[in-house]
């Protein structure tokens, strides 16, 4: 039977990506066959396919993943124009050019949900598992009507969810428990935390992670350390996003990165814990 995880953030930048890319190199070691998925995402830079077009990210997942890159994998993109608009793509193909409100208002909850719930269920007829990832946080309280890329996506095969969070920016204590309180009845699917991107000494953050189980029931999986690597994030993090091709080359230098990345990812969090999610 095929299994879901959903890696979801407190806030964009908090490491969903990396994290959903390192595990699926892990998995895919173990030797389950693994898909990425996001649902909905937004990329200036994209994978071109033979007839396809989706965001770099979600291809670069599914190199790590050792999996055929597919549409089914990101079946919304939004590539941005400026001014609230932005040109959709669903399963790799030019839609139209939608501003912000028609997209939320006429799109995401209905050819948009459809798009999305039809390619998750296409990788689950595939693959052992499907890793899927989030967008920005899912306790954005003035899009959650509308936020097809969280736990509507969460919901649909009751997958647990791992939420992560950027430590290096502060607050993250704070944002983990921030984020749960405001997820109400979702909270039950959220079954631990990552937090990534530290700098120090592990022994500090202890009396934390116990707090975090005392309030909220829930165990932190592990610590990320803040590593430098050359795995492109999302560019709409960056001003000046970095630009790669999918040459021989570059292929070659990603698969050392990617596994640099999953060696460091491995040794860092519970996997045993997180593998018990999959049962």
């Amino acid at each position: 039977m095929t299994k879901t995880l959903m890696i979801q953030g407190t806030s964009s930048g908090a490491g969903k990506t990396t994290l959903v890319t390192a595990l699926c190199r892990i998995f895919a070691d173990e030797g389950y066959s693994v898909a990425p998925f996001k649902s909905q995402n937004m990329s200036s830079y994209s994978y071109h396919g033979d007839d396809f077009e989706i965001s770099r990210a979600q291809a670069i997942q599914a190199i790590a993943a050792r999996a055929e890159i597919s549409p089914h994998m990101n079946p919304i993109m939004l590539k941005p124009l400026g001014d609230y608009k932005s040109e959709v793509f669903v399963m790799g193909k030019r839609y139209k050019k939608m501003h912000a409100d028609e997209y939320y208002k006429k799109f995401a909850l209905t050819k948009g949900l459809d798009a999305a719930k039809k390619s998750l269920d296409s990788l689950r007829s595939r693959y052992d598992l499907v890793i899927l990832e989030g967008a920005g946080s899912p306790a954005e309280i003035n899009m959650h009507k509308y936020d097809i890329a969280n736990m509507k996506m969460a919901r649909y095969y009751s997958s647990p969810v791992i939420l992560v969070s950027d430590i290096d920016k502060g607050g993250t204590f704070a944002s983990l428990m921030g984020t749960m309180g405001l997820l109400d009845r979702d909270k039950r699917l959220v079954k631990g935390y990552v937090i990534n991107k530290f700098k120090g000494d592990i022994k500090i953050l202890r009396p934390g992670f116990t707090f975090l189980k005392n309030k909220t029931g829930r165990p932190v999986f592990g610590t990320i350390p803040f590593l430098k690597f050359e795995i492109p994030d999302e560019d709409s993090l960056h001003a000046n996003p970095k630009h790669v091709s999918f040459t021989t080359k570059y292929l070659k230098s990603l698969e050392k990165e990617i596994e640099h990345l999953s060696r460091v990812v491995r040794s860092s969090l519970n996997m045993k814990a997180i593998g018990d999610l999959l049962k």
